[in-house]
């Protein structure tokens, strides 16, 4: 009963020990990989009047994104970190006194990060693409809202549909209102040209509260109207009419964050769970077979066997024809020009007809390997938290080093060979090299031995990273090697 308590106390303390650098690390590693994003598209966030919650929102959808990289991340560093501690500490080495090996010491963390696992399979089958629908029709929104209005001195500035303004100086007012020297205002609303122009020596340029319109009130100015003449062959006139003062108001609608309908991009494969990817590849695959089939049956339409045009063998014609071994008569040259010109015809239009299937082909393909990619990803990258668990851990209890240090130059390194192990089959299965499933599961097939050796080694106490065993060794084999010779 004492041993089940010391273990159960065990148990508790190693959980604890890698929940807190698991937190920590996991938020770091989201934010880190959230100012990817951040670069990405913050001039399309700039200057567009955005309220910060909306911000606020696109981040939090796209921070969905980097979970799948995240976790096994923070896996493998607070797995480094943990066991790092705990060999640091020497408490490793009290509990194999107490009879208890490495494997025994992991299970706790193992169950844990198997958990881990099944919810991050979870999470990208159901959660990421209702985020990532969310996110891509939240991004379309921003990027298609017109920055704020902002109209630079001598610059002509078309970004208010309809108009077309150019002003020479401008300066701000105490009220918050900006007042512009020598304005000149374009008015392209009736889509007639450049018929309606209006000039002022100044204006006062005021924003409603809504920001919903704002308002030009000009002074000491022209206003020019270029008729439009419904009787031919006569000059269009020109009116003029001037003004001490005169006030436009430009409506601002397109300026606003407009929402879309978040229907218009749920066709996108990165959207689709499981069984929706599986459904999707199903029809791509027998939509392609029935383009196939009826290409096979256009192309053998287009072959004429007519035996008008044939001298047949009077001995077997039906040998003659099954063959093709057919004979027309040598001075029959207008049989002999019909054959040719339908020949040549025939051969044009299924030499256009295969180049076509050939590009179906390709684009069909194309498209079941991204599908296929993103099938797999929720799996590969579920099962990475486990195959980072079994890094990680033997090799903080190998290292014996905790903190920020050796653990976090570790992680790094394997990281980055997983990370680019699965960019690297990912590209190769969109080259139609491999399939999807064996580009996807490329860095699972590499770490996850790897991962076995270093529970091996830990659980030997080997010193895996004594270079001067490595050193002595090689130095005895061809010293063995030359006394043979």
């Amino acid at each position: 009963m004492h041993n089940i308590f010391t273990v159960k106390k065990l148990n508790k303390f190693i959980l604890l020990s890698f929940l807190g650098p698991f937190v920590l690390t996991f938020f770091i590693a989201v934010f880190v990989l959230l100012m990817q994003f951040i670069w990405l598209y913050v001039d399309e966030m700039l200057g567009k009047g955005i309220e910060w919650y909306v911000i606020a929102e696109l981040l939090l959808y796209s921070s969905a994104n980097v979970v799948p990289l995240a976790l096994p991340l923070s896996v493998l560093l607070a797995s480094l970190m943990t066991f790092g501690n705990l060999g640091e500490h020497f408490e490793l080495v009290s509990c194999k006194a107490a009879g208890l090996s490495l494997q025994r010491v992991m299970r706790p963390v193992a169950v844990f990060v198997i958990l881990i696992s099944v919810g991050a399979f979870m999470f990208s089958n159901y959660i990421m693409p209702v985020a990532n629908l969310k996110f891509f029709s939240l991004l379309y929104d921003v990027r298609t809202t017109k920055p704020a209005v902002n109209i630079k001195p001598g610059v002509f500035y078309n970004e208010i549909d309809g108009y077309t303004i150019r002003v020479m100086d401008k300066t701000e007012l105490p009220d918050g209102n900006e007042m512009l020297k020598d304005v000149m205002i374009y008015n392209h609303t009736s889509n007639h040209g450049n018929r309606f122009l209006t000039v002022a020596d100044s204006a006062i340029m005021k924003m409603s509260e809504d920001k919903t319109y704002f308002s030009i009130k000009m002074f000491n100015g022209i206003d020019y109207q270029e008729q439009v003449e419904t009787v031919t062959n006569k000059k269009h006139p020109l009116s003029r009419f001037s003004f001490e003062e005169n006030e436009m108001r430009i409506n601002l609608m397109g300026f606003e964050l407009n929402r879309t309908d978040e229907d218009a991009f749920k066709h996108d494969y990165r959207l689709f769970n499981l069984a929706q990817l599986e459904e999707k590849i199903d029809t791509i695959k027998h939509e392609f077979d029935k383009k196939i089939e009826d290409y096979t049956f256009l192309l053998k339409k287009s072959y004429v066997f007519n035996d008008s045009i044939y001298t047949k063998n009077k001995e077997d014609t039906v040998a003659v024809l099954a063959n093709k071994s057919v004979e027309i008569a040598p001075t029959d040259f207008k049989k002999w020009n019909q054959i040719y010109s339908l020949a040549i015809s025939n051969a044009g239009v299924n030499k256009g007809r295969s180049g076509a299937a050939a590009s179906e082909t390709v684009i069909r393909q194309g498209d079941i390997a991204r599908m296929g990619i993103e099938w797999h990803r929720k799996f590969t990258f579920s099962l990475a938290c486990f195959v980072m668990f079994l890094i990680g851990a033997p090799l903080g209890a190998i290292v014996k080093k905790g903190g920020l240090g050796m653990p976090v130059v570790i992680s790094v390194i394997f990281f980055l060979f997983f990370w680019v192990l699965s960019i690297v089959g990912e590209d190769i299965v969109k080259e139609a090299i491999l399939l999807p499933y064996q580009g996807m599961w490329i860095s699972t097939i590499v770490l996850f031995p790897m991962g076995i050796f270093f529970t091996y080694k830990a659980s030997t106490d080997s010193e895996i990273f004594n270079f001067g065993a490595y050193k002595a060794f090689f130095v005895k084999l061809f010293k063995k090697k030359s006394v043979e010779l």
